[in-house]
């Protein structure tokens, strides 16, 4: 395969659609003849077939890379598992096989299962299609085009700015789709697996919370405007939105007094002299604004019960308390936590968050590591979905756990301690 080519235009790709760098930088290319065009798995792996890399233009192949990423970005195959969970979601989830899938007589299960699973990435394809191929005014016309034939709502005689989901609910069962490219993306679209993938064990997999880090990076990204964005993307990125939770008045809560503090806009104290002073010619000296800075530590839990969903909460609720916090001075401190401790990393912002796990779940190593470094901090904080044992007594901080799903109260298991505060984090 002609691999120079095809980084040339994801490089492509990357340089006119800055925003979306990272993700495509985090993508792993499989070269396989099997494939059709271009595919991705939910481990990030993008799949390409050396013929097509061979006749496709770089302009063309760029179109496809920001095709495929977005598959992966937008999570289809998180919502894909999500709407088959729950069917009565408002869209099928079961129908007669459509064209180019083995229907002599009654169709099987996995015909069924492989015709939905191309009718739902038709449905994906027209929601990231009319971003690509956009008159939105804010887009600079880059070159970037998609293959002619590329699904698009106009094509199907259906409305643009729709979600996946919606599309889908007005796509027939019984769509032909043979001529339509792209009818086949791979499970990191649709989410059913494809013969030539290589699965969880092969090489270069990109992790559910490495890739809920990588959404989240492209997300700020979007919001803090860097580059002319269509309108789809910044609809995703604000999808996130900011902290659920008023992290200011849980730490103020939390911690009391007896903090160091930088300046801010809180309160006046003579251990930061006020500017004002200087006009004085020293003979006072004068106040200075000041606001309470405490060493935060933040425990993430990357175990496998967390969706890649949660991981996004968490990663926006590690924003909000960075913001409340105050990131002067290196004070924030990020712990990634199945049943043992992965990453530990000063930051000071959520985008340089480092995300691994996937195993069990024992938030007690991530909490013991955070007590055991220096500084040790005046606030440890748990975003977890819940399903963790708990330290048996206080450690010497106070300690809060953001807890994903049902509120605390609601909980029949693994309550927190009464020690621990808790706040609920909900998506919505």
């Amino acid at each position: 395969m002609d691999e120079t080519k095809l980084l040339a235009a994801r490089h492509r790709a990357a340089t006119a659609r800055p925003y979306l760098a990272s993700a495509l930088y985090a993508m792993a290319v499989v070269a396989d003849p099997s494939v059709h065009t271009m595919a991705v798995d939910r481990w990030w792996r993008c799949y390409a077939a050396p013929a097509f890399v061979a006749a496709t233009p770089i302009e063309e192949l760029a179109g496809v890379w920001l095709h495929e990423v977005s598959h992966l970005l937008r999570d289809h195959h998180g919502r894909a598992d999500r709407l088959a969970a729950n069917p009565t979601a408002g869209v099928p989830t079961a129908g007669v096989p459509t064209a180019g899938v083995p229907t002599a007589g009654n169709p099987t299960a996995r015909d069924r299962r492989a015709a939905e699973a191309l009718r739902l990435n038709l449905a994906m394809d027209c929601e990231i299609n009319d971003d690509l191929i956009t008159d939105d005014d804010s887009v600079a016309d880059d070159g970037i085009r998609l293959p002619d034939g590329a699904v698009t709502p106009q094509r199907l005689r259906l409305p643009q700015g729709l979600l996946f989901e919606e599309y889908a609910a007005r796509l027939p069962r019984t769509l032909l789709h043979g001529r339509l490219v792209w009818t086949e993306c791979g499970s990191g679209a649709h989410g059913v697996p494809a013969p030539w993938e290589l699965g969880p064990d092969g090489a270069d997999p990109l992790s559910g919370a490495a890739a809920a880090a990588v959404r989240h990076r492209v997300a700020e990204q979007i919001r803090r405007g860097r580059g002319s964005v269509p309108l789809g993307w910044r609809r995703w990125a604000t999808g996130g939105g900011p902290a659920r939770v008023d992290w200011r008045r849980v730490l103020r809560t939390a911690i009391g007094g007896g903090l160091r503090h930088v300046g801010g806009q809180a309160d006046y104290s003579f251990r930061r002299p006020g500017r004002r002073g200087a006009a004085l010619a020293g003979t006072v000296v004068l106040p200075g604004l000041v606001a309470p800075a405490p060493a935060v530590a933040i425990v993430v839990d990357t175990s496998g019960s967390v969706s890649d969903e949660e991981l996004g909460l968490a990663l926006a609720e590690t924003t909000g308390i960075i913001k409340a916090a105050g990131a002067s001075g290196g004070r924030i401190r990020v712990y990634s936590c199945d049943a043992t401790t992965q990453t530990a990393q000063n930051v000071c912002a959520a985008e340089q968050v480092t995300l691994r796990g996937g195993g069990g779940t024992d938030m007690r190593s991530g909490i013991r590591r955070a007590l055991a470094d220096a500084p040790r901090p005046d606030v440890v904080v748990v975003l977890t979905d819940g399903h963790t044992p708990w330290p048996a007594a206080p450690p010497p901080c106070r300690v809060v756990a953001g807890l994903f799903g049902p509120a605390p109260e609601e909980r029949t298991r693994n309550r927190p301690p009464e020690w621990i505060e808790t706040v609920s984090i909900t998506d919505g």
